[in-house]
């Protein structure tokens, strides 16, 4: 691949990830330049596990120490998929375009590769920039740079893994073919060639290693450094190839960094991703902060945790009391007493105070039951008291009927005859009078018929005889004409209304209408007056609305005698009333008649 097409490739890897001066972004004369600029060059492919907790940790951290923010880049050699003689000078080109005329206050190199890199290259790229680099092993002090040094434990993995399978024989280290790191894996391992047998799996083809993994021996672990590329030069990702790994390995599989878990290894001495960009970003911050990254020694540290997988643990049988002490457990699915422990000690804690409670409590209750029974009987009382008042609420609203009915038929039968007779004398008197007495005559006879008219009416509202011949709607339809004027306008509405209502919730609905209407009219000083009766399931609702100037409910409640009348007329029959009113805003009434109808073909 020629040195301008893998410019072209990282260019284009990279044209979404990070804004170009001129593009819209803050002018360089202004804010920007009070951020600080950094760039981290890895030397892994962008996928890779350390870029993710990198990208996401190291901004974090920078922006958190510096007041003015940070303008954060990454790019990434991705040596292990570009091994090229020319690449690095292609990379350098392309870093050059991408970085022109922009300033850097600190380059951090994420391995030996971009370090060696940046070393090469640092003069014609970022000339007087601090250079900030982790590697695993110890580097040339080189100027106006400093580092985090943090070496891979990989001797440390087979300490745990013959910890927690002490009849281990084989260890067989699976690898691409990097010298680095393999070397590195030689020289630690060394120390167990006397009681283990330590084979090298490098740079095989990826069909080869799984059949060889699907038959190790007996007594067999095996140790998964990384691979990148194998035997036949194809590319995976490292955590892919895990994968791959474990699934065709007939024994337990280990490694040496924590991305490795939950991908099926044992567990091992992990190097800590997250505590190598903690380290790096402090360190950051202190050439940030003006610190001349020459004048810092570089900080050692050891990044390694033992951590194993639970899962595996138990996958492979392998007892947990082997574990050893100070290793984190990852993974692990609580027991019963793990997940419910608090409520375990909650309810021993409750038990006690229950069974130091329940002596008062058994006196408590009896005293209880006697207040209990006290209070029963009360209530006993006050609900005989109550009905004693109702039944007689109710005698005395039949009684009033009754004696309406009485002085009604009076009014009737008597008076108004006898004024029907009067008129009829006087209309035959006022033929043989002379001319003086007619005017007289007449007045008189005007007189006598407004009289009759009078009694006539005093004795229909007094007892609805009409209620009785021609049913509740046509009533109530003529108790609306007869109280509507010009003054006032009365609206009747009905609907699915019973024709068979029975006698007294007819008359007990008349009364409570009449008492509305005759309390509209007299007092609501309203223009419209709307009455609305329906049937609603085995009942009647009753609503009267007028526009009126409306009242204060709370304080004129008991001081008017025709609410009370008509409250006590539907608790005779069992029904409910409610007003709604407030001083301007007129009058909602609203009454519902008990279920005491027989449901036939409505009016």
């Amino acid at each position: 691949m020629s040195s301008f097409s893998v410019a072209g490739v990282l260019l284009l890897a990279s044209a979404t990830a990070f804004a170009q001066p001129g593009d819209g972004g803050v002018d360089p004369g202004s804010a920007v330049q009070k951020q600080k600029s950094v760039l981290v060059v890895y030397e892994t492919r962008r996928d890779a596990q350390i870029v993710t907790v990198g990208d996401r940790e190291l901004p974090r951290i920078l922006e958190s120490g510096l007041p003015a923010g940070v303008d954060f880049y990454s790019e990434f050699l991705d040596y292990a998929r570009f091994a090229q003689t020319d690449y690095q000078t292609a990379f350098r080109d392309f870093l050059e375009s991408k970085f022109r005329g922009r300033r850097f206050d600190l380059v951090i190199a994420m391995g030996e590769t971009s370090l060696n890199f940046l070393v090469n290259y640092r003069d014609s790229l970022f000339a007087g920039t601090p250079v900030l680099y982790f590697n695993s092993r110890p580097t040339p002090q080189y100027p106006n740079t400093t580092g985090v040094i943090s070496a891979a434990s990989l001797s440390g993995t087979v300490e745990l893994a013959l910890q927690l399978q002490p009849e281990t024989q084989n260890v067989f280290v699976v690898s691409s073919a990097i010298p680095e790191l393999t070397d590195t894996a030689r020289q630690q391992l060394r120390q167990f060639e006397s009681r283990l047998q330590v084979t090298f799996l490098t740079g095989l083809r990826t069909t080869e290693l799984e059949a060889r993994l699907k038959s190790l021996p007996a007594r067999s672990i095996v140790y998964y450094l990384v691979v990148d590329r194998d035997g036949a030069g194809e590319i995976f990702h490292p955590l892919d190839y895990l994968d791959r790994v474990v699934a065709s390995s007939n024994a337990p599989v280990y490694s040496w960094v924590d991305s490795a878990m939950d991908h099926g290894v044992v567990g091992g001495s992990l190097k800590d991703q997250l505590a190598q960009m903690q380290a790096v970003g402090r360190l950051a911050l202190r050439v940030l902060g003006g610190e001349a990254a020459g004048s810092i020694p570089p900080v050692p540290d050891d990044l390694n945790v033992t951590q194993v997988d639970w899962r595996q643990l138990r996958r492979w049988n392998i007892r947990e009391s082997r574990v050893p002490a100070g290793t984190v457990v990852r993974f692990r699915t609580p027991s019963a007493w793990d997940r419910f422990a608090p409520y375990f000690v909650s309810a021993a804690i409750l038990v006690v105070a229950q069974s130091t409670l329940i002596g008062g409590l058994l006196i408590a209750r009896s005293r209880r039951r006697q207040a209990e029974a006290d209070l029963l009987k009360n209530q006993i009382e006050l609900r005989q008291s109550y009905e004693r008042i109702r039944d007689l609420g109710s005698r005395l609203l039949n009684a009033q009927e009754t004696e309406r009915s009485r002085v009604a038929r009076d009014l009737h039968d008597d008076i108004s005859q006898q004024m029907a007779l009067l008129e009829i004398d006087l209309e035959q008197l006022g033929g043989v009078v002379n001319s003086d007495a007619e005017s007289l005559m007449s007045d008189a006879l005007h007189r006598a018929r407004e009289i009759g008219r009078s009694v006539h009416d005093l004795s229909h509202r007094l007892h609805p005889a009409k209620l009785r011949l021609i049913g509740l709607v046509a009533a109530l339809h003529g108790l609306r004409r007869e109280l509507s004027h010009q003054a006032i306008d009365i609206t009747f509405n009905h609907k699915n209304v019973p024709a068979n209502i029975p006698e007294e919730l007819a008359l007990c609905i008349f009364r409570i209408v009449q008492e509305a209407l005759h309390n509209a009219v007299k007092y609501s000083q309203g223009r419209h007056v709307t009455v609305d009766l329906r049937g609603r399931g085995p009942g009647l609702a009753l609503t009267v609305t007028d526009d009126g100037v409306g009242f204060d409910v709370n304080s004129n409640w008991r001081k008017g005698l025709g609410l009370i009348s008509m409250q006590e007329r539907l608790e005779a029959v069992g029904g409910s009333f409610e007003i709604h009113s407030t001083p301007g805003a007129g009058t909602r009434l609203e009454m519902a008649v008990p279920s005491r109808l027989d449901p036939e073909v409505a009016a």
